[in-house]
């Protein structure tokens, strides 16, 4: 019996070796497969860092999307040297037959197309522009005459502001509001023969506004300042400003309502600019935002000038454009401001 046993249990032993060896080998070779797979991943992970379906909003993980957004930069920075390399190497080898430089996409060459665009050359614009409340300007009938005021008890740097501005504005006189409304200012004004009536309003003890009303008949514009710097806030700065009267460089008024707010601006300053100053007052639009700088330029040579900033400069932004004379209650408005259907599309500009 125990001659029997003996091989019995080595039988048994060896069917269950046999079949524990047939279970690892039909799994071996799926864990081969999957390896392969595995390694397959890896490759393609790095011969195609980025698909083009790839997003990184799908990244739930923080720092692994930095990180994988910090390569992406890395890449089109590389793609960018070797365009420029090889763009040098085209230039030295070919000279002027190299091809010439790809005009890169901005949002002001990618501009919406305007129906109110001014055609300089149209007959409904010129009648416009002869009857207008700047006709009269324009004409040479009158002369400008500006009242620069400011809010209620103002501080002090809304205050140097002002003043900095009458330098600029040539016929500019700065009046103090001592809590009277604007309303009983306008008539005095029409009386003594002002042409224009400025107010700066400010917000903790910063400007950050400006009420622009032409008269007797208006319009009247308002703005919203920001980025006022004053002359003592400025490097390189030049030396104050003397009485010329200024150049007048307006840049970028397109659209209709670009063309009235051009030409309300430039009926500031006196038509007769006096070239022995060198002096220029620029009012730049771009993507709707009048930048307006202040210089004094240098003739370095017969071929070449040079510009000195003279200060203050501020950005303006338009808020609203009202019929009449200032009335905050009953004025008729020509155009008002909406944010949130206006600057909707950031390739649409209304000046």
């Amino acid at each position: 019996m125990n001659s029997v046993d003996v091989p019995l249990t080595q039988h048994v032993k060896s069917k269950k070796n046999k079949k524990a060896n047939e279970i690892e080998v039909a799994e071996q070779p799926d864990k081969m497969e999957t390896g392969n797979v595995e390694v397959k991943e890896e490759k393609t992970e790095e011969a195609i860092a980025f698909p083009p379906t790839f997003s990184l909003a799908e990244i739930k993980n923080k720092q692994r999307r930095h990180i994988m957004f910090m390569k992406l930069k890395q890449e089109k920075r590389k793609k960018k040297l070797e365009l420029k390399k090889k763009r040098k190497r085209q230039e030295k080898i070919l000279g002027h037959k190299a091809p010439p430089k790809q005009a890169p996409k901005t949002i002001e060459n990618q501009r919406v197309y305007d129906e109110t665009t001014v055609d300089p050359e149209d007959e409904e614009v010129a009648f416009d522009e002869a009857t207008d409340e700047f006709s009269a300007y324009f004409n040479g009938l009158t002369n400008p005459k500006v009242l620069i005021t400011t809010s209620d008890r103002p501080r002090g740097r809304t205050v140097r502001f002002c003043e900095q501005l009458a330098t600029v504005i040539p016929n500019a006189h700065v009046y103090y509001r001592r809590g009277l409304a604007l309303k009983r200012i306008i008539p005095q004004c029409v009386a003594r023969d002002f042409t224009y009536l400025i107010v700066i309003n400010e917000d903790r003890k910063v400007p950050n506004g400006l009420v622009l009303c032409h008269l007797p008949e208006g319009p009247t514009a308002h703005f919203k300042v920001s980025s006022v710097r004053l002359r003592k806030e400025l490097k390189r700065r030049g030396k104050d400003p003397t009485e010329h009267y200024p150049e007048v460089i307006l840049n970028n008024f397109t659209t209709r309502l670009g063309h009235s707010i051009g030409r309300m601006l430039a009926a500031l300053f006196p038509q007769n600019p006096q070239f022995v100053g060198r002096q220029v007052a620029t009012f730049h639009n771009q993507r709707d935002f009048i930048f307006f700088r202040f210089h004094r330029y240098i003739f370095k040579n017969d071929k070449k000038a040079g510009i000195q900033e003279l200060g203050p400069r501020f950005t303006l932004k338009l808020r609203s454009l009202q019929k009449g004379t200032f009335d905050s209650k009953f004025g008729e408005y020509e155009w008002v401001l909406k944010r949130h259907e206006m600057d909707a599309c950031r390739r649409k500009f209304q000046l």
